[in-house]
C-alpha cells in the first residue's frame, strides 16, 4: 500500500487495540539507484532488531513470537523496490501485516505495542496532498484518486457510473431524434445529478480538493444539475476523452491543474497567517504550535515539507537536542509527524508548504481559534 490508500476507515482499523505485540517498523528509503541498494541492508538490520526485541520481551509468548516473525518475513518478501519512495512502514501482528510506501522521510525505529504506530503514515498522507479527479462524459463518469506522483481509478461508492441501459436504446433515439451525447437530454441531466450526489457522498467522508475533467457542455450541465461536485471543484480541465483514463495520460493532463491549485492554496494560507498575526490569533515556531495543538486551539497548521526536528519534552515544552543527547531514551525524533497527527485529530487543517515559505516563522506556524 501507499499513503494514498489511507482512508478514515483504514486509519480507524490501524488504531484499534490488538493482541500484544503489534510491531511497527519504520525506516527512510531511497527512490533511485545507487542509494536504494543501502535500503536492503538497513531493512535486514532492522528486521534483526525486531527479532531480538521479540526474543527478549518476556511478555511475548513462543507462539505469538513465531507468528509475528512469520508475518514480518512475509511483509519483507512482498516489498516492491520499484515502488520505494522516501520512507517505509511495515505493520505486523500475529494475524496480519501491511506495507506502506511513504513520500516522506521517517526515522529508523522498531516499536512493539498493543496498537500500530500511525503518526508517520498520517503525516505522509497529509504531505502528499491527496485529491480527487472526476471524469465526466454523457454516458460515463469515473472517479480517480490522486496523491503525489500516483493516480488510480477509484472503484467503489457507485463508481464508475453509467446511465441505465434502457435510457440509451435505439428505438428511443429514433423516436425523439436525439442522442445523449448532445448533453441536452433530460435523462443525461438526471444521470449527472446522480453523479454529483455520489461525489458529494465521497467528499463528505474523504474530503479532498476535487478536479473536474470533461468537455465544456458536460461540465456546464453538471454545474446546472448538481451541487456538491460543482461547488467543491478546485480546478477544471476542459478536455474530452479522458473519463476512461488511462491513469498515466490523465495524470499528465491534470497535473498543471493540480499545481495551479497548490499555488493558490499556498497564497491563501500565507494570507490567513498574516491576518491571524493582526488579530493576535497566531503561533509560530515548533514549541508554540505544539502547545496550541495540544490545547486544541489550532485551526490551521502550516509547515514546510522537509521540516524535521528532534526534541525532548521537558515540562510540557519541546527542547531541541544536539548530537550528544540524540541517543537519550526520551528523545522524540519524529515530533513533527506526531504534531501533524495530533492537529488532524483535533480538527485542525494541516497544509504543507514549499521549503523556505515559512523561513521567518521557524518553518511552522498556526492560525488559532482563539
Amino acid at each position: 500500500m501507499d499513503s494514498n490508500t489511507l482512508t478514515p476507515d483504514v486509519l480507524r482499523e490501524l488504531r484499534t487495540p490488538r493482541p500484544y505485540p503489534a510491531v511497527s517498523l519504520t525506516m527512510p528509503t531511497h527512490r533511485r539507484d545507487p542509494h536504494n541498494e543501502e535500503d536492503a541492508v538497513r531493512l535486514r538490520n532492522l528486521l534483526a532488531e525486531a527479532g531480538h526485541r521479540l526474543e527478549a520481551d518476556p511478555g511475548v509468548g513462543r507462539r505469538a513470537r513465531a507468528a509475528v516473525r512469520s508475518r514480518l518475513g512475509r511483509a519483507v518478501a512482498d516489498i516492491d523496490p520499484r515502488r520505494t519512495l522516501d520512507g517505509l512502514l511495515i505493520l505486523a501482528d500475529a494475524e496480519d501485516y501491511g506495507i506502506w510506501y511513504l513520500p516522506r522521510e521517517v526515522p529508523e525505529r522498531v516499536v512493539l505495542s498493543d496498537t500500530y504506530l500511525t503518526r508517520n503514515l498520517v503525516a505522509a498522507t497529509a504531505q502528499s496532498r491527496p485529491y480527487w479527479v472526476l471524469g465526466v462524459a454523457a454516458d460515463r463518469a469515473t472517479l480517480w484518486s490522486g496523491s503525489g506522483e500516483s493516480l488510480h481509478e477509484h472503484r467503489g461508492d457507485g463508481f464508475p457510473m453509467s446511465p441505465p441501459k434502457e435510457s440509451w436504446d435505439v428505438e428511443r433515439e429514433e423516436r425523439i431524434g436525439d442522442t445523449p451525447s448532445t448533453f441536452s437530454d433530460e435523462e443525461t441531466r438526471r444521470f449527472l445529478r446522480s453523479v454529483d450526489g455520489a461525489v458529494g457522498t465521497v467528499l463528505s467522508r474523504r474530503p479532498r480538493p476535487l478536479h473536474l475533467v470533461g468537455l465544456a457542455p458536460a461540465l456546464a450541465l453538471l454545474g446546472e444539475a448538481g451541487n456538491a461536485a460543482t461547488h467543491a471543484a478546485a480546478g477544471r480541465l476542459v478536455k474530452g476523452g479522458l473519463a476512461g483514463g488511462p491513469a498515466p495520460v490523465l495524470r499528465k493532463e491534470i497535473q498543471p491543474v493540480v499545481e495551479d491549485h497548490a499555488r493558490r492554496e499556498k497564497n491563501e494560507v500565507l494570507t490567513r497567517l498574516d491576518e491571524a498575526r493582526g488579530r493576535r490569533t497566531f503561533a509560530a515556531g515548533l514549541d508554540e504550535v505544539w502547545e496550541s495543538v495540544r490545547e486544541k486551539r489550532a485551526d490551521l497548521v502550516a509547515l514546510e515539507e522537509r521540516f524535521r526536528r528532534t526534541v525532548r519534552i521537558c515540562d510540557g515544552h519541546l527542547v531541541p537536542v544536539d548530537d550528544e543527547t540524540a541517543a537519550w531514551p526520551d528523545v522524540r525524533d519524529d515530533i513533527v509527524d506526531e504534531l501533524v497527527e495530533a492537529a488532524l485529530d483535533g480538527g485542525a487543517e494541516v497544509v504543507f508548504l514549499p521549503d523556505d515559505a515559512l523561513a521567518g516563522h521557524d518553518r511552522i506556524a498556526a492560525v488559532l481559534r482563539y
